[in-house]
């Protein structure tokens, strides 16, 4: 019988389109900008998307979601993430992290499991749908350096928190699954071990130039 990964990722869906410049992480892209980018890659048939409240601080999530909302749901997989909250504020300090982004907000690291479906929350509002394919815990590792008092605090946080709120999540039917979304392979080592993540991403380890963990830690242990 196939996995929960296997049964959302139908051939179909295994060429995705990530949010990170329609957050305006590179370069300043207007609405109608990232409207055009969106129907160019729906007409070349991409039907996975991955978004983060991280990106742009809401803004990924808005324009994506003004894009699919009108979408049949069933017709893409759409991923998102959690660890990030956010909070209005005059004096936010968006321009240390997104510059471009012309965010009103400031960010709240929380990997409890009140932050966790709270941010899930959040997201579905944003993009203006009923439910997520995969959340994803975001930026649990070691590179990021934004956590409080080290990512293994992190970590331990979500382990008690995040992981056990989005298994629930998923037994409701909020999301279809959960992993962790990192850009070093220690989160994904460790959640194997300690959860029942479905799917998890690894990013940036897997090019030519940088592949050795992905091969001989991460495809393995999956």
């Amino acid at each position: 019988m196939p996995n929960r990964a296997e049964q959302i990722f139908q051939p179909q869906f295994k060429f995705g389109l990530g949010g990170v410049p329609l957050g305006n992480e590179f370069n300043k892209h207007t609405d109608k900008e990232a409207e055009a980018t969106l129907e160019a890659a729906w007409a070349l048939g991409v039907r996975y998307y991955d978004v983060a409240p991280w990106y742009g601080f809401g803004l990924a999530e808005r324009r994506f979601g003004h894009f699919l909302h009108n979408k049949n749901r069933a017709d893409y997989v759409l991923s998102s993430k959690v660890g990030k909250l956010f909070k209005a504020s005059k004096d936010n300090r968006h321009a240390d992290v997104f510059p471009m982004s012309d965010s009103p907000n400031d960010l709240i690291m929380d990997y409890t499991a009140d932050g966790v479906r709270r941010s899930i929350e959040d997201s579905l509002q944003r993009l203006g749908v009923s439910h997520l394919d995969i959340a994803y815990v975001h930026d649990l590792s070691p590179d990021f350096p934004y956590h409080p008092n080290g990512w293994e605090e992190s970590y331990e946080i979500a382990r008690k928190g995040a992981f056990p709120e989005l298994t629930k999540m998923r037994e409701e039917g909020i999301i279809r699954a959960w992993g962790v979304g990192v850009n070093t392979p220690f989160a994904i080592l460790k959640v194997i071990e300690d959860a029942d993540p479905d799917v998890c991403l690894c990013a940036r380890q897997y090019s030519l130039i940088d592949h050795a963990n992905a091969i001989e830690q991460v495809v393995p242990a999956g």
